[in-house]
């Protein structure tokens, strides 16, 4: 098997299963010997910032010494960026002494590294063959999520990780990494009303759904949220004997912020950096530095320099990320109501006053609607786009809805109209901004890195 073709292979596969549960999973990685048992987990959870909280988490870790697997969806650009590892740059090569995969050095002496293409290949054959025997026993074939989360354990298990910051697809009780035993942590961030076909209509019953992943007798830290919300957290801790842990958000006190990034305080820990921008960032990195700390109270090597260096060195593409300065063009990857009053609230917060050009382009699952209507109002211009995916809503169709909101709605026929429209139309104190799937966010971020239109 090929890179390609083992991309084909997983992308081909159904994105939903015939029937709920871990059985599934279960049987797929008994028959690769159970990597996961050889592992340990910080499990994450959560409707939004799940990506973020997990990049800190990571990065910490890394900077403490820590071989760090770290697991996340979806992509932006490349499918190698959902398995990766960080850790000390000396400990950036395998066990045959060469260095593999994509290897990025990061500020502070740690590196990143992204599932090779002859890995992804290699494992990818050993995961479609125990699946083959799986049917022809009249098992259920393996989902999507199923069969990319079973690469990642074997993955991990080969490079030996100390740990895998290890972030769910969707919900929690029925995700393919509710596979794993009692975690070193969970970690659960927002909860919004998101998948509701697959989660449920009210906060209380997609609260439900990811508290799956509390395990008796384990520790878990939720970031403070609604009463209703923090209520099923507590329950299950109850239920099950776990430790409930609260990220005391009282205790942050913002001392700078600007598009460049952010310095605050939490607890005892003053003057802390982190280049992700957005309030929702300092309460994500919080939950990060409050695990941190959880972590070191149960005999973790983490100090209070490694949270530092952490939490200022962690990167998440494609949220509130600046691709050009002139114009100003931000790219976030909003899509879901939530997101979307957070993405509003921080350009209002970051950029007071200025006219605001929005480039839109939304998945058919995602509630377009209230995305629309939570950020759209009282902007200069709108150019919706159709996402290239077969869930796309049509530009046509969120034109029509953006007019409501918008006198100058622009319908583009490709990504790449959308942005040259953008910049080009724009006046010098115009922000830019296009927002509505994380895969269209990708695609504008390719198109940066091939030099197309750059304006910086």
């Amino acid at each position: 098997m090929t890179y390609e073709e083992a991309l084909e292979y997983i992308n081909g596969a159904n994105r939903f299963g015939k029937k709920l549960g871990l059985q599934n999973i279960r049987t797929l990685l008994g028959m690769m010997g159970d990597p996961q048992k050889e592992l340990r987990f910080i499990h994450v959870a959560g409707t939004n910032g799940k990506g973020s909280t997990s990049s800190f988490i990571g990065s910490i870790l890394s900077e403490a010494g820590y071989r760090t697997g770290i697991y996340t969806s979806p992509y932006l650009q490349r499918f190698g960026e959902r398995i990766a590892i960080s850790g000390p740059a000396a400990d950036s090569r395998d066990d045959h002494g060469s260095v593999t995969g994509s290897l990025t050095a990061g500020r502070s002496g740690i590196y990143r590294q992204e599932i090779s293409g002859e890995e992804l290949a290699e494992i990818t054959t050993l995961v479609r063959d125990c699946a083959d025997k799986m049917a022809k026993s009249g098992e259920n074939l393996p989902i999507m999520f199923e069969i990319v989360t079973a690469v990642a354990f074997e993955y991990y298990r080969r490079k030996k990780c100390d740990v895998v910051v290890l972030e769910t697809g969707m919900g929690g009780r029925f995700d393919a990494t509710n596979v794993i035993d009692v975690p070193d942590l969970a970690v659960i961030t927002t909860i919004s009303r998101d998948h509701t076909q697959k989660l449920g209509n009210t906060l209380a019953e997609i609260a439900f759904e990811k508290a799956g992943i509390i395990k008796p007798g384990g520790d878990v830290l939720v970031y403070d949220q609604d009463r209703e919300v923090m209520q099923v957290f507590e329950s299950a801790c109850r239920e099950r004997g776990a430790r409930f842990h609260r990220a005391a958000f009282s205790g942050i006190e913002l001392h700078e912020f600007g598009p460049d990034g952010q310095v605050f305080s939490y607890k005892g820990l003053k003057g802390l950096k982190i280049a992700l921008v957005g309030k929702h960032q300092l309460r994500n990195a919080a939950v990060a530095a409050e695990a941190a700390m959880i972590l070191g109270d149960k005999g973790w090597r983490i100090s209070e320099t490694d949270i530092r260096r952490g939490l200022e060195a962690a990167r998440w593409p494609g949220r509130m990320e600046i691709l050009s300065k002139d114009p100003l063009l931000i790219i976030d990857g909003a899509h879901n109501a939530e997101g979307a009053g957070v993405l509003r609230r921080t350009l209002d917060e970051y950029f007071p006053g200025r006219p605001l050009i929005f480039i839109v382009g939304i998945a058919a699952d995602k509630d377009y609607r209230s995305m629309m209507e939570t950020v759209l109002p009282g902007c200069k211009k709108v150019i919706t786009v159709t996402i290239p995916s077969n869930r796309a809503i049509p530009a046509d169709v969120l034109a029509e809805h953006a007019v409501g909101y918008c006198n100058d709605v622009i319908i583009s026929d490709t990504i790449e109209g959308a942005i040259k429209t953008g910049m080009e139309t724009a006046g010098p104190d115009d922000v830019i901004c296009a927002f509505g799937s994380l895969y269209y966010i990708g695609e504008i971020r390719n198109m940066f890195d091939r030099n197309v239109n750059r304006h910086a």
